[in-house]
């Protein structure tokens, strides 16, 4: 082989003289001692450039960075190193602080560094990112299987010349690189995972905490600053120890140190030193892989990882009367709970809690697995102290139906009704206002401080009320309207004209909540409830009108006006209070005698004895010493009301009887005809 030509100064930027030096170099590498270091080899150099006559006057150091790319490639040829599984990403500076020879020294560190390590799906996998403003993936993880595939795509990189964002790198690594989506294997695979990051500068964004991340997700980071890097940022982004995985290299020229030093690492590495091994008893190193082991007494489960206790139970040998427990290497017998085990250590007999006499049972006592546990006779339940029994009172436990009184009789209840009245034929209701007509508004509080679980059991208090009524459209009429802060008027006089209707509708009242206005309510009553438009009767009818207003509390605007208002209107007004309501308030409210029209529980759940004296007062025929005025059969109106109805009856009769004669007319007519 001939060196070219010597040329001219002048010359060294001619295009034929650059090929004809690149032929030349191309078998030169091959010549050098591939194990010297560049910086040992001057002699040799020397020896080579004189051979070289035509290149004597050459700058050195272009002839420097023409050799260093088959250097660094000599210097990692050699047998491969057995590594064992690895998923191994490479982290790349190319912002533009790194020049173009020394990008190409790092290119070709790259290929020499892969040619020593063992690739492959089920060894090595290795991935190539570079970044600078940004963060490109050069290939990921699961990109090849090949060395030569890496190569060829690591010879294609084209650097991005931009800032050094290397937090923004190492978080693109954590979140993309190490994915199972790009290649890597699932954390439950317990593969070791490796970043190399390579700089040359100091970072423009914060690498600390991104780094602590990626570190926290298993992720061994190895920091390689070359030339101008900060040493504070590589230790912050490598993982501990940091003499371990921090690097400094004075120039891109010598980065083939840290490859050898990063190979035998690898090479060497104690995998169950690291304890990632995954190994539940005892981990066995190996050259470049590992094994596990079990303690005495344990077998190797099939993940080849954990440990299984050799079951001696299993061999059905052990002649335990209930639960045989293995322990490694042995078992014992023990028995289900309520049993004790006896002498012979296998068989079990049930203990006896309650032969023991100290249960405490009031009825009887009951062994059980758990211990003793008391029981109550039919008709009784348990109390909370788990040991004394209390009749049980089917009154308070069904929706015994009783108009007036529930009896509660051991396994049965039976209905009372007051003194004067009988029970129904249906064995709960009792007799009720057959003969009065009434039309009864019932203003019903529904302010905050009735609160939701009172407010239902108003509702079933209204409907026991509407119970004992004769409710029809000749008969009662019902309205109910509530009241808080404001006034809704759940349903008007007209609107039901049964009492199955008035009671569904009651139920399906929603709680309003908010304030107490009573004096709102009821001018509200009086100006718009008792009207004929709302379904009230004329007052030419004389049918009472009555107003109950029930309430658990003080009024927040004045009652006055309107309260004598209603009753200058003939509205006869009973008012019920409950809890916190203000006897002044109530009487204020009510009719004369206030005795007669004034009702109070203390609370909701004994509203129920209120209702005997509402059906005494309210029922026409019950209730003339109440105030209220019955209407006699033989007064005017009423003997035009008769008359008015029975002439429409009459009238209706009348027509129904000449239709009929037309329609025999009509037969005798076709009779006729035909004959």
């Amino acid at each position: 082989m001939r060196p070219p030509p010597p040329l001219a100064p002048a010359a060294w930027q001619s295009p034929a003289w650059a090929r004809c030096l690149r032929r030349y170099l191309v078998q030169l590498p091959g010549r050098l001692r591939p194990s010297a270091p560049l910086c040992g080899r001057a002699s040799e150099l020397s020896g080579r450039l004189s051979a070289m006559r035509g290149l004597l006057c050459s700058p050195l150091p272009v002839l420097l960075f023409l050799l260093q790319p088959w250097e660094t490639l000599s210097q990692f040829a050699g047998p491969r190193c057995r590594t064992g599984p690895l998923d191994l990403v490479f982290v790349i500076d190319s912002s533009r602080s790194v020049r173009p020879f020394e990008f190409e020294t790092m290119r070709q560190f790259l290929v020499g560094l892969l040619r020593g390590l063992d690739v492959g799906p089920n060894a090595t996998r290795v991935g190539v990112i570079q970044y600078s403003s940004q963060v490109q993936s050069v290939f990921p993880l699961g990109a090849f299987s090949r060395r030569e595939d890496m190569e060829r795509a690591i010879r294609a990189l084209v650097p991005l010349a931009q800032g050094t964002m290397t937090g923004l790198a190492i978080q693109y690594a954590m979140n993309v690189a190490f994915s199972v989506a790009e290649g890597a294997r699932p954390p439950e695979a317990r593969v070791p995972r490796i970043a190399v990051i390579v700089t040359d500068g100091r970072p423009q964004d914060r690498v600390a905490e991104v780094a602590a991340r990626a570190r926290a997700r298993g992720i061994e980071i190895y920091a390689v600053g070359v030339q101008r890097a900060d040493v504070g940022s590589l230790r912050a982004m490598a993982s501990p120890p940091l003499d371990e995985h921090v690097f400094l290299v004075e120039s891109f020229n010598l980065i083939q140190e840290f490859g050898q030093q990063f190979q035998g690492r690898l090479c060497g590495k104690d995998l169950c030193a690291e304890g990632g091994h995954g190994c539940q008893h005892q981990c066995v190193s190996t050259p470049g892989t590992f094994r596990c082991a079990c303690n005495p007494g344990y077998q190797l489960a099939e993940d080849s990882k954990s440990c299984l206790a050799i079951d001696l139970c299993t061999g059905g040998t052990h002649g335990c009367e209930h639960h045989c427990i293995s322990s490694p290497g042995s078992y014992f017998c023990r028995c289900r709970a309520g049993f004790v085990l006896q002498q012979d250590q296998r068989s079990c007999r049930a203990i006896d809690h309650c032969g023991f006499g100290n249960h405490s049972c009031q009825h009887e006592c009951v062994n059980t697995f758990g211990g003793p546990r008391c029981h109550c006779r039919e008709g009784h339940d348990l109390l909370p102290d788990g040991r004394s029994c209390q009749a049980r009172d089917l009154c308070n436990g069904v929706d015994h139906g009783c108009e007036f009184q529930c009896v509660s009789e051991g396994l049965s209840y039976r209905c009372l009704c007051p003194e004067g009245q009988q029970l129904q034929a249906d064995g709960k209701s009792c007799n009720r206002c057959r003969e009065g007509h009434v039309d009864l508004v019932l203003l019903v509080d529904g302010s905050k401080s009735v609160r939701p679980q009172n407010f239902e059991l108003v509702k079933r208090f209204v409907n026991q009320i509407v119970d004992f009524l004769d409710v029809s459209p000749e008969g009662t009429r019902v309205g109910l309207v509530q009241f808080s802060s404001r006034v809704r008027t759940e349903f008007p006089l007209g609107r039901y004209g049964t009492a199955a209707e008035v009671k569904q509708a009651v139920l399906a009242v929603e709680y309003m909540e908010r304030g107490t206005m009573t004096g709102l309510a009821l001018r509200h009553m009086v100006e718009h409830s008792f009207s004929e438009a709302q379904g009230a009767r004329p007052r030419a009818l004389n049918v009472p009108r009555v107003g109950l207003v029930f309430t658990d509390g003080r009024s927040q605007d004045d009652i006055s006006v309107w309260a004598r208002r209603a009753k200058e209107e003939g509205i006869v007004m009973y008012a019920v209070g409950v809890g916190k309501a203000v006897e002044e308030e109530l009487r204020q409210i009510a009719s004369e005698p206030a005795e007669l029209h004034v009702s109070y529980s203390p609370d909701f759940g004994t509203m129920t004895h209120l209702l005997e004296n509402l059906r005494g007062s309210i029922c026409p025929e019950e209730g003339i010493g109440a105030g209220t005025e019955l209407r006699s059969l033989c007064e005017c109106e009423s003997l035009v009301e008769f008359q008015g109805r029975t002439l429409g009856a009459l009238e209706k009769l009348t027509q129904s009887l000449a239709q009929l004669t037309a329609r025999l007319e009509d037969l005798e007519n076709q009779l006729a005809t035909q004959k």
